[in-house]
């Protein structure tokens, strides 16, 4: 009673929020890079907020299901089909045993989900269901998944009330530039204003080397006053580290506990999505905002999350359609 892996995908791995309260002792945090992907996918179904989903990079995976189950799929465009048959995304859709669904390659955005009603058979480490690849910790083997792998589901859940209901609007990924939100510091005073300056007002571009630990961008040189190694000290998820070489690194999920380099700001974590969606060449600009807009930010996301939770919950707009028009039937034909 399961999913069977029968292609990997680029990179599919088990991931949750991630493994917190031990970066004092050298364990990243991990967990998916989109946080507001993987929520939605999970609240589509009525999951914990922090149940465990499959992430897959680029090019997605392909997996037969062994039992009946929910299923939602958020995130970039994947292209995913089920059992030949074009299958939607950001909505709860019926699986049954046997099924085959099958992703191709990121049309838009870099990084897809999938949340399962039936919750994955993925054993709790270090208090999360995280792959940690670094250290071959958590997830499935500490490792990506690959053809032949089997996870089993560890409960039956094949109902959820208001099912029409639960459709939602895919997020917009296709975008070549975007503007990342960011907290200046904690280290910003090392650099001069002349840098300051250039890293606000120019355009980076995403490079090659962009992973789970980091994102490597290319563009004008930031200058520092007298180098930028410090003393090293904690990273948090959406750190901009600039090295010697004076081009910005934004540290992601995978990222070490801490780092010597300079931190001329921090990624708002509302944008952090719309950064790990990007693929190699886009465009990236940087905009400086309060510690307290950025709280602000995070707050709207949490009501705008309530309001998607909202929709889910009510009778589908069809349904009350159909209701409504068989009750003047029944009204025409009784009088």
């Amino acid at each position: 009673m399961g999913i069977r892996i029968l292609k990997g995908g680029m990179l599919t791995t088990v991931q949750d929020l991630g493994r917190t309260g031990y970066q004092s002792q050298g364990f990243p945090v991990a967990g998916v890079m989109d946080v507001r992907s993987f929520k939605i996918a999970n609240l589509l179904l009525d999951n914990p907020e922090n149940e465990a989903v499959l992430e897959f990079t680029l090019i997605g995976p392909t997996l037969e299901f062994t039992s009946s189950t929910i299923i939602a799929i958020t995130g970039g465009d994947f292209q995913p089909t089920l059992n030949g048959e074009p299958a939607p995304m950001y909505t709860a859709l019926y699986i049954n045993k046997g099924d085959i669904l099958k992703f191709g390659s990121a049309r838009t955005g870099s990084r897809g989900y999938i949340a399962f009603s039936s919750y994955l058979q993925i054993p709790v480490e270090m208090g999360s269901r995280c792959t940690n690849l670094k250290s071959s910790l958590g997830g499935f083997k500490g490792r990506k998944l690959q053809a032949g792998d089997y996870i089993n589901f560890r409960i039956k859940r094949r109902y959820l009330p208001f099912f029409l209901s639960r459709k939602l609007e895919p997020d917009d990924f296709d975008q070549e530039s975007t503007t990342l939100r960011v907290v200046m510091g904690p280290q910003d005073d090392l650099f001069t204003k002349q840098g300051i300056e250039t890293f606000l007002n120019s355009e980076y571009i995403v490079t090659s080397d962009f992973d789970r630990m980091g994102c490597r961008l290319e563009g004008p040189f930031i200058a520092s006053k007298n180098g930028s190694d410090i003393i090293s000290d904690g990273i948090a998820f959406g750190s901009v580290q600039v090295p010697a070489h004076g081009k910005p690194i934004i540290l992601l999920s995978d990222r070490q506990t801490t780092g010597g380099y300079a931190k001329i700001a921090t990624v708002a974590s509302v944008d952090i999505p719309k950064l790990v969606q990007r693929k190699t060449d886009h465009k990236i600009r940087f905009e400086a905002i309060t510690v307290q807009e950025a709280q602000r930010l995070y707050l709207e996301e949490i009501k705008e999350l309530d309001e998607m939770r909202k929709i889910i919950h009510q009778p589908c707009k069809e349904v009350l359609e159909c209701r409504l028009v068989a009750k003047r039937l029944r009204t025409l034909f009784e009088s």
